[in-house]
This record gives C-alpha cells, structure tokens and sequence, in this order.
C-alpha cells in the first residue's frame, strides 16, 4: 500500500556498523538510505534465555534487557474542516492498536477563535475523542487554545481564554517524569509583557515571561539525572523571523542541560527537522488541522510521531494517519470475502457494433454483482482514455446489498473521424468499496473493455500492401478467441525481412504453450505444444535471405509438424499428444510475452497472414477452413481488417504502418503460376490494379 505505512522520516537509532552494508540496488526502495547512531547492544545467547533441540554453527544474538518505551506526538488539529476531528479519531483509533506508553500534543486542541460558549462546545469535542485513548494523553496550549475573538470586546477575559484552558485542559506549563524521562510542556502565548497583546507574527509577542523561565530553570535541575528530557511547545520559535531571538535563550538553557533530547512544536502545518548542538529539533505538520497536502511525501500530511526511548538513544517515525492496520480485523472470511468482490465479474452488452468510416451512437449497459456478505459500494465510470469517445453519464454510484446485481447504461457517441484515425477500444472501470463494520475497504480500480462488433467490408479494388514493422516496438495483436484451434492448425505468412540477427518472431501465441513461426538468424522454425512438450520442425540450416520475399507455412495434422519455405518441406517432426494452447494473443510481428505484449520483434514487410483451423499442404485452401486471413492491404483505425469473414480484426501497437507494393510478384523473380499459397496471392494480385 502506498498504503503501506509510510515512514515520511526516520531520526534515530540505526547504527551505521564500521563497515556499512551495501544497499543492493535490486530492492528498488527509495526512502530512509539515513542511518542514525549505532546498532543496537546484544549480549551472548546462554542456556537460561534461549533454547534448542537441534544443532547449528550460527550463534543467535540475544538483545538487551533493558527497559524501552515509546510515546506519541499529535500535530495541530484545528484550522481545518469540520471533518478534522475524524482525522483526530481515526489517530486515536491507530494509537491504540501500537499502545504507546503516553501521547503528547503540540497546541491547537481545536478551532477557537471564538467566545466562550464555542470554546466550551470544542472543548469538549475534542476531549471525549482524545478520551478513547486507551494510554494518558497531554496537552499543550496554542494559539487557537487561548486567542478569544467576540464582537463585545468589553466581554474579553484577562488572559483572553487562558482560564478556560487551565480550567479544563491543564496547566499551561508543566513537566513529568516517565521511566527516568522527564517531560516538559512550555507556554508559547504568553503576550506582550507590556500591552498583553497575543500574536505570534510580532516578536515582542513571543517572549517567555521570567516566571516560566525561573520555572524551567528549577525543572532542568530536578532533572538533571534523567536520562532524556523532552520539551513540547506549540510554536517553533527556533525558525526565527516573527518569533524572534527569545528562543537563544531558551536553547542555551537546553545545551547547557545535557541531557535534553527532543523539542517538539506545530503550528506551520508541514514537517521539519533542525537539529541544533545534538538536540532534535521536530516540527509535525497536522493530525486534522487544515492540510494543503501539497507534497504528502515531503511532509504535507495528516500524520502522529512516534518515538522509541532507549537509555542513550531515541528513533523518530512519523506514521500517515489511517495507514496504521489492525491484524486481527484481517480474518480469513474478510479476505475470502473481498477476494469475492474484486473477482466479480463485470459483463458489458451488446458489443458495440461500428461501422466502417462511419459515426455512431448506441446504448451500452454494464451489470455488477455483489457477491460477498456485506454491502458494498461501486463507482461505474468511464475510463476510454480517448476523449473523442463521447459517453453519457460519465459515471454511477451504487450501494449493492450482499448478494445483489444491478444494471447500469450508458450512452456512447463517436465520430466517423474517430474510426478512420488511430485510437484505443472504449472501456468503463468500477471501482469497489467493501464495507465492513466501521470501516471502508478500498479494492483496486477493475476495468473492461467494451467489446467490438467491427463492420469492415474488405474492398477487392485496394492496392495490394504490406504492413511494415520496425524490429523495436510495432506488432499486430489478434485476441486469443479469434486465434483458437482444437487440435490441426496451418499458419502461413509472406514476408520480407530486413534482419533476421537474434531472437525473431513473425507470427506467434507461444508461452509454454500455444504454436508460432520464428526466423531467428534466418532459420525458419515452426513450434506447436503436444504431449506436454513443444515439437519443434526447424530448418537444417539459415535458408532466409534479407530483402527478399519468402512464404513460411507451418502445420500440424494431429501426428506431424511440417515446415515449408517458398512451397517447399524443408523440416518436420513427429509428435502426438493433447494439444496445449494459450490465452495469450497471436502477435503478428514478434514472439509473445507472459503479459500478452510482443518481444523478439520482426524488421521488415508482413504481406499477408492466413491461420487455418486445418493441416493443409501448398495448394489446398478448403473454403471453412480459414478462421483468420489478414492481408494487410488497408488500416482502419488501429485496426486491420480480417476478410475470413469471421471479423476476427487485428489491433495494431506501436504504429504499424501500411506500405504499398509497387511491382507483380514476379518482379522479384517469383513464379506466379505456382500452386502454392503464394501462387494464389499472385492470382489475387492480378485482379487488383496496383500502383506504379
């Protein structure tokens, strides 16, 4: 999961050994490459702490007893919407499933700014969600705590609403120790000693009164033995401008201390880490404050602290809010159950039928079944990545019961220019929301294609072409469905090559499984899967040359493989066995990959491409028994049309383009008499004018 828990910062406590390992750069993990301090202390395995019945040559470290304890830290909540509290109240629900020892916060409880019935109303908001903690939580007063604003300024407090706040949150400086740690909450409102005027953008606003500071001084020494001393504070007047010089002071106090580890503050709603003379100086950004979330991964985010207390070491995390997840509410039924929703199958009717350089409109209609045992809520959208798909609504929202199917339509327009220029097939996407008790699982976007009745009338009069591939990243893709065959199967091709150096595909569905033609280094191969094994007719020896034209035909009739060249058997291997196919395309081209793309690609001239459903030796071409015939003589849109009459069209990747022929087959010495596969493109030709 991006998802996953995010560890926006890593300050602490990974030691670097005296020779740090080497990242291996096949991990592929980008963040947290810093090391801080050293590894953690082990000590000897002995009989009283560790035991076993068998025997080994590696010796386990154990790690040290000695106490530990971690703690939380919450940004600013408020300045943000309504909704911020949820955010507050989905980190206390995170909080809890780590059971830190305390939490700590850093000011701006909550909105404020206000008189003192609001502030109540607040208040008490945000105490009884802190309130479901299930470890002690502290505060710390910010601007928004204390700032009153009325429009009867006679009705404003002394002190403004520093009362209230010691009347119901706490103190407004004070400490406590914690397992030989010392905690210190500092008050960074005080005002102007003069005119008592609060404000955090005037300098003489944010000063620290002589009574806080004798009070921090006695502090420092009553705990001048701890092992850590950590401050909190609301505004991090370590940054300067409008705060001022007051804070020297201060740090000159803590340096001087020793012993103090960490400051805390908010206020500026993004992260930041400014150590200064070994004291850690963190800035959180917001848990339910207002959040622009402009760079999330640079600490714009809803996020808490959690800090790891060792004697003489501490590690910082910062954690997402909402990414913290609870083992035991991941039982195996929920994940059968949402494993059900994400595999349910979404059906799409009736196929979208287009016609050949026309426009169009038609009502699709999607239907999405539920199947898992709570309700579940879908968005149908419109995902065409091509915008000249016109579709109408562009999305659905819906709340399926368990068990419950819907329907959903959608009216889709297009453009005759559309069909005439390259573009990709429109498809829809559902995203599902499995809602379980108390909270929303996401399940991955699932999209499908809307499928194609393509109306494509091959014209006899076209000149004849050939599609033109350039050996690096163009293919022609037919579906799986359209390329099936039982158990016989003839494929031919006509081709002119341009290289044949490596690994070459011309026509293949092959994936330990499947049948293709290969030229790799100018030896022709057919390979069909049988009896658990490919069975392989390949040349003796490289017969193809470059630039010249050559028909390959590949077949097998339920006991052998035959491979002919230019009308001539030059190879053959005898097999039987269960045919294996695959449901991978035929890419026409290249060899196929797992993922069904192409690889080992063709450079050259593909003129012509036939699949037979049969074994047929040169010369026989029974009527029903071509189930896909491409001739590559036209383009329409991405696609070349198949004139088998089984609408079994091609989809072309990476721009193939159609090049006309200039000259009759015999022009390249060729006879076009003969009674081949060739000789009856030849014939075909004749009835063709061509272009000179």
């Amino acid at each position: 999961m991006k998802a996953s828990l995010l560890f926006i910062a890593t300050v602490g406590l990974l030691r670097l050994q005296a020779d740090p390992p080497k990242i291996n750069p096949n991990i592929g993990h980008l963040h947290h490459h810093h090391h801080y301090g050293d590894k953690l202390p082990t000590t000897k395995a002995t009989p009283e702490r560790f035991d076993t019945s068998r025997t080994s040559s590696v010796e386990l470290p154990l790690p040290e007893q000695q106490d530990a304890f971690t703690f939380v830290v919450y940004g600013d909540r408020t300045g943000g919407p309504p909704e911020g509290v949820s955010v507050l109240a989905d980190a206390v629900r995170d909080t809890n499933l780590l059971e830190p020892d305390l939490v700590m916060t850093v000011g701006d409880l909550i909105n404020g700014y206000s008189t003192q019935d609001v502030w109540m109303e607040q208040m008490h908001e945000f105490k009884d969600i802190m309130g479901q903690l299930n470890c002690p939580w502290f505060p710390v007063a910010g601007n928004h705590d204390i700032y009153w604003r009325g429009a009867d300024q006679s009705k404003k407090p002394v002190g403004e609403m520093e009362s209230a706040y010691e009347m119901h949150f706490g103190p407004l400086w004070y400490a406590f120790e914690h397992k030989n740690s010392w905690f210190i909450v500092l008050y960074s409102d005080e005002g102007n000693p003069n005119s008592g005027e609060k404000t955090f953008s005037k300098p003489e606003a944010q000063k620290m009164s002589p009574a806080q500071f004798q009070w921090l001084d006695s502090t420092l020494t009553k705990a001048k033995d701890a092992d850590h001393i950590f401050l909190f504070l609301h505004h991090p007047r370590w940054l300067g401008g409008n705060y001022g010089d007051d804070w020297n002071k201060v740090h000159q106090r803590l340096k001087k201390a020793g012993n103090v580890s960490a400051v805390f503050a908010g206020h500026i709603h993004k992260m930041r880490y400014d150590p200064k003379d070994g004291i850690e100086y963190v800035t959180l950004a917001t848990t339910g404050g207002h959040q622009p979330g402009t760079i999330p991964e640079a600490g714009y985010l809803h996020h808490f602290d959690v800090v790891t207390v060792r004697k003489g070491r501490i590690s910082l995390a910062a954690l997402p809010v909402g990414e913290v997840m609870d083992v035991r509410e991941i039982t195996g039924e929920m994940v059968t159950q949402i494993t059900q929703l994400q595999n349910a199958p979404i059906h799409v009717s009736p196929s979208l039928k287009i016609e050949k350089e026309e426009a169009g409109h038609q009502e699709v209609t999607l239907t999405i079944n539920n199947p898992s045992d709570r309700p579940a809520h879908a968005v149908i959208s419109n995902a065409s990545s091509d915008p000249r798909w016109h579709c109408n609504p562009d999305h659905h929202h819906a709340t399926l019961q368990p068990g419950e199917t819907q329907s959903y339509s959608f009216h889709l327009t297009w453009e005759a220019s559309l069909i005439k220029t390259s573009h990709t097939t429109p498809s829809f996407a559902v995203d599902w929301e499995y809602l379980a008790k108390g909270f929303s699982y996401k399940i991955p976007k699932k999209s499908v294609s809307l499928p194609l009745d393509l109306h494509f009338h091959h014209d006899k009069t076209l000149p004849n072409a050939a599609a033109s591939f350039n050996g690096k990243d163009q293919a022609v893709s037919v579906a799986h469905e359209h390329a099936k065959i039982q158990k016989e199967v003839t494929l031919e091709c006509r081709f002119k090559a341009e290289a044949f150096t490596g690994r070459r595909g011309l026509a293949t569905k092959t994936e330990n499984s499947g049948f293709g033609l290969f030229i790799s280094d100018g030896r022709p191969e057919f390979i069909i899967h049988v009896g658990g094994k490919y069975l392989q007719a390949t040349a003796p020896s490289p017969l193809l040359q470059k630039n010249k034209w050559h028909v390959l035909r590949g077949s097998y009739d339920g006991n052998e493989a035959r491979l002919y060249l230019d009308g001539k058997l030059i190879a053959s291997a005898l097999g039987k066995g269960r045919f294996k196919d695959t449901q991978l395309p035929l890419i026409v081209g290249g060899d196929v990959t797992q993922s069904g793309t192409a690889t080992s690609h063709f450079h050259g001239l593909i003129d012509e491409i036939r699949l037979s459903n049969q074994a047929l030796p040169p010369g026989e071409e029974p009527a029903d028994s071509a189930i896909l015939h491409l001739p590559f003589d036209e383009q329409i849109g991405p696609w070349h049309p198949d004139v088998s009459g089984n609408k079994r069209h091609a989809l072309s990747t990476g721009n193939v383009t159609i090049q006309a022929l200039r000259y009759f087959l015999c022009c390249h010495g060729l006879d076009p008499e003969r009674s081949d596969f060739l000789g009856r493109i030849t014939r075909s030709l004749r009835r063709r004018p061509l272009k000179n």
